[in-house]
């Protein structure tokens, strides 16, 4: 193959339209826009759902197992945790066991947060206008491109 940068032009391969990552990057932005309306009603960003996503699940998280479940690092996670336990919705705490690890735990607010949230997921499909089969064939290709890729 040539080191002529000219030639990657007749390159099928270096054609932004032939790449997986650019539609994975522009979709990933236009569905983070479709949240930002409904979760701008509930004074969260995209990143703070996710948390409460897990919170709601669990009631309980380390900072660990939530940037391991988030794919992010404490460094990201610590400020947007700051804010959240500032309009207390949510506590932070040394885990007794492991002075070390920082608990996080939903408080009332954050857990009343839930209700006024419910209907996110089914306005969000609705945008997508897709078959439900559709939907969970493509969350499920995703989630294993994910894990494969972590």
């Amino acid at each position: 193959m040539s080191n002529d940068p000219s030639s990657n032009a007749s390159n099928p391969l270096f054609q932004l339209e032939n790449q997986l990552c650019f539609p994975l990057y522009a979709l990933s932005r236009m569905i983070t826009k479709a949240y930002q309306p409904l979760l701008l009603e509930l004074d969260l960003t995209y990143p703070q759902y996710l948390v409460f996503l897990l919170l709601w699940e669990h009631q309980e998280l380390t900072v660990k197992e939530l940037g391991e479940k988030l794919f992010l690092d404490s460094g990201t996670l610590t400020p947007l945790l700051k804010r959240l336990e500032q309009k207390q919705w949510i506590s932070r705490r040394r885990d007794p066991r492991d002075e070390r690890s920082v608990i996080i735990g939903l408080l009332p607010a954050g857990q009343q947060l839930q209700a006024r949230a419910c209907q996110i997921p089914e306005e969000i499909i609705a945008k997508l206008n897709m078959p439900q089969a559709d939907f969970e064939a493509l969350r499920l290709q995703l989630n294993a491109l994910l894990i494969q890729l972590a």
